[in-house]
């Protein structure tokens, strides 16, 4: 009986100590951003290979698994031991996963860095003919306001003059170098070829031990941890990785129908600068509600400088087509993946893009996604050891609620 009395006493304490040093280190964090950031920032650096190993893996887990099983089935008659059929599958998904992956990020590279270069002699050498036809235009559309019409022109006069001036002393004699450096800048992204190859051996490594290494950290877990709450860890990373999976490979999936969508069309429409400005929306529509937009603005200048009256249209197709993806594409491949609403979505975008930028955009919603769940699921919980309602319309319209009857008061 004392030993018990000395366990609870001895539980407690371990609980509030690792309570206060957490509370510490979060304001030590606080206190410390700059620091911690610039800490967390050179460690990403370091495991960058690892980083982006690690992603591919999960992204093309669902390629590796499917043509393992395709290959276990079929081969079932001609390979009867299973071992042999699952090592052969998992050969297969490998060599499968790899070619899906160099071929979409040559495919892509080869296909953007020509465009790229086409498009940038294209707008230098057509450049003078189009600020003359766009002045015309405007001109024409400000005729029945001519007040309103100088002031525009002087400050369009202005704006021409120092855009033809930056690219005639500074683009034109700098261009190969400049595409250079965007040429390079495409492989940076991946961290340079040492870091892309060794990211591809880990995805390697990561696609054919992954069941291993989910029992090791079950394991790990469930040692760690009592039994309700290592079941309740299972059960929240089982969501998690539902929640990631169902909405980044489905917002991937999403953008590229967008991107093709986007290429037809505006190929139908004799648009300028068709397949750059195609993979521009595509790449962007990765990001929710704002993707659209974030690509319109660059392809609608390109589009601008070329023709204005087509980039009128422009901006009118990009509108149409966000409505379609946001309405009726997204939510056929996506569904309610999320359980967001809109003003969550927007909240998680605007925050986690401050604080990542681009990379932040893309994640925000799953990450927020889970917070939500965790604060839901924890504050459930705390009413209920307090024999409250985890119905929220039990609270709709809440005055206050009796002390000793616990009931709920309405206003």
């Amino acid at each position: 009986m004392k030993n018990e009395k000395y366990r609870t006493y001895i539980y407690w304490g371990v609980t509030a100590l690792v309570v206060l040093l957490l509370l510490v280190a979060a304001i030590f964090v606080v206190i410390r951003w700059s620091l911690v950031a610039g800490l967390a920032k050179k460690i990403a650096k370091i495991l960058a290979p690892v980083i982006y190993g690690a992603v591919f893996a999960y992204l093309l887990t669902p390629v590796y698994n499917w043509v393992q099983n395709a290959v276990m089935k079929w081969t079932k008659k001609v390979i009867p031991s299973e071992k042999s059929r699952k090592s052969l599958g998992a050969f297969l998904g490998t060599a499968a996963s790899l070619v899906l992956l160099v071929a979409v990020v040559v495919g892509l590279i080869s296909m953007l860095i020509p465009e790229l270069i086409n498009s940038i002699r294209g707008v230098l050498e057509t450049m003078p003919s189009s600020i003359a036809n766009l002045e015309i235009w405007l001109e024409k559309v400000l005729a029945d306001n001519p007040d309103l019409e100088q002031q525009v022109m002087e400050h369009y006069g202005a704006a021409a003059d120092y855009l033809q001036n930056w690219l005639t002393n500074v683009v034109a004699p700098n261009i190969y170098r400049i595409i250079g450096g965007v040429s390079s800048g495409v492989v940076l992204i991946v961290n340079a070829v040492f870091d892309v190859l060794i990211g591809l051996i880990v995805m390697i490594y990561l696609l054919n031990m992954k069941e291993k290494l989910r029992a090791q950290i079950k394991m790990i877990i469930y040692g760690v941890f009592p039994l309700k709450i290592a079941n309740k860890v299972i059960e929240e990373a089982r969501y998690v990785n539902q929640v990631f999976g169902g909405f980044i490979i489905g917002k991937l999936l999403d953008s590229l129908i967008i991107g093709l969508i986007c290429f037809v069309l505006l190929g139908f429409a004799n648009m300028p600068y068709v397949l750059l400005v195609s993979v521009i929306v595509g790449v962007t529509n990765v990001v929710p509600f704002f993707g659209p937009f974030i690509g319109a603005i660059p392809s609608a200048v390109l589009i601008l400088l070329a023709d204005p009256i087509k980039c009128i249209y422009f901006l009118i197709f990009i509108l149409l087509l966000q409505q379609f993806d946001g309405n009726i594409l997204g939510p056929k491949i996506l569904g309610d993946s999320t359980g967001l609403s809109s003003f969550w979505v927007l909240f998680s975008i605007l925050l986690f893009g401050g604080l990542m930028g681009f990379v932040g955009m893309i994640i925000a919603v799953p990450t927020f996604a889970v917070i939500y769940r965790l604060v839901t699921e924890f504050t459930t919980w705390m009413l209920h050891k307090k024999t409250l309602s985890g119905d929220i319309t039990a609270y709709d319209g809440l005055d206050h609620i009796d002390e000793t009857e616990q009931t709920y008061i309405k206003k």
